[in-house]
């Protein structure tokens, strides 16, 4: 095994070009159609407008407030338009509110409190070896990725684990960034490389698969591990693997960090959709990011059931399970991808995976290897998170 860095130029995914090139399913005949241009977007110039009257709607200022009047006119616009069709307009109407928002964007989120500044530096466990597609296999037959400290075992230190669940059509290369910074802090990182992790099951035998090497004598990491502290992180759809590989381990993984969690309407997963009451035991963090409306909306419209967005998934996880939710101002549903800016990430993409590393690390550290200091950031009203406005808001915690 060897030591190695990479940058990774990733195509569109299936899941993102449905964003971004979304067009009307069912006939669109006797409504007008423009192209809006759209100066914030990565990854399109344009985005579509159906119906004079919602494109003249959306010509005034939007908020989240205003949702669902627009898409109540969405909606209406088509008397003989389908489900599928009414949906793809409301997709239309929140992919512009979302891309309106971003325009307002004007920080890079660097840190800007003490704690957090502390652990989105870099840790003290570099240099990182990357082992791509050495070890199998998951239930699935995929093969892991690993990220962990060369330095594996130092001084007898037990290495706490993370499992990583990529989103859809993607792999953990995708947010190598993320990822060796995650083990710089100690942490031994697997990835299974399903594309489709969204049951959270692949997630979870990616973890297993450590606890099982930790015992085998032949292993590089043979009783290198704590395998008593286990967390699972994943972005997209493996944001809802993650928590669902949490809810499945029956105790074996302690913490959950899902990253731009979508809104349950985008699942297309049946019994295996997250549903956050199941979510009985271990702890949560859910982070996603201002300008990603689309798909992972902060706040509850008025009037909208189900879990439609992070408010929703978190206010449903049971009152005695540790839980914390922020929405980071101005990312996109793939700044997790940042490398670390967004030259080569996935679009959309605004800042890059910056705003992603503080936090979420030291959410790990006081959950995963007891760290009072990192604790700090997170309790309710006092936490340090709580006062850094420049970068978060919508913050809630009952820790």
């Amino acid at each position: 095994m060897h030591s190695r860095s990479e940058t990774f130029v990733s195509p569109v995914s299936p899941f993102n070009q449905m964003a971004v090139d979304l067009r009307l399913g069912p006939s669109t005949q006797g409504s007008s159609r423009r192209e809006r241009h759209n100066p914030c977007a990565r990854g399109s110039s344009y985005v579509a407008v159906p119906n004079d009257t919602i494109a003249a709607d959306l010509a005034q200022p939007l908020s989240q407030a205003r949702f669902p009047v627009l898409l109540e006119k969405a909606s209406s616009a088509e008397g003989i338009m389908n489900r599928i069709g009414s949906r793809c307009l409301s997709v239309l109407v929140l992919l512009a509110a979302g891309t309106l928002a971003a325009c307002k964007c004007n920080s890079g989120n660097r840190p800007t409190g003490t704690i957090e500044k502390k652990y989105y530096a870099a840790g003290p466990w570099a240099p990182i070896t990357v082992s791509a597609g050495v070890y199998c296999c998951d239930s699935q037959n995929h093969k892991f990725d690993l990220y962990y400290p060369t330095n594996l075992g130092a001084n007898g230190f037990l290495h706490p684990i993370i499992t990583w669940g990529n989103g859809t059509a993607g792999k953990a290369s995708n947010v190598a960034y993320f990822l060796n910074h995650l083990a710089s802090w100690g942490f031994v990182i697997i990835a299974t490389e399903d594309a489709f992790t969204g049951s959270g099951q692949t997630i979870l035998d990616a973890a297993n698969f450590l606890v099982q090497a930790n015992s085998d004598s032949s292993s590089v990491f043979y009783r290198k591990l704590n395998t008593s502290q286990i967390g699972a992180v994943g972005a997209s759809q493996g944001a809802g693997g993650a928590a669902n590989a949490l809810i499945k381990s029956a105790g074996t993984i302690k913490t959950a960090i899902p990253i731009e969690l979508p809104a349950h309407m985008w699942c297309t997963l049946g019994p295996d959709c997250l549903d956050t009451h199941n979510l009985t035991s271990g702890s949560v963090f859910f982070i996603d990011g201002s300008s990603d409306i689309l798909i992972s909306p902060p706040n509850q419209p008025p009037g909208v059931t189900g879990l439609e967005s992070i408010e929703a998934y978190y206010n449903a996880v049971p009152a005695g399970v540790p839980k914390l939710k922020g929405t980071l101002i101005c990312p996109n549903h793939n700044d997790i991808t940042g490398q670390p800016d967004c030259l080569t990430a996935m679009p959309p993409c605004v800042n890059g995976v910056y705003g992603y590393l503080g936090y979420p690390t030291a959410w790990l550290m006081d959950r995963l290897q007891g760290d009072t200091y990192a604790h700090g950031a997170f309790v309710n009203g006092t936490g340090e998170i709580f006062s850094e406005t420049r970068n978060w808001e919508y913050v809630a915690s009952n820790i």
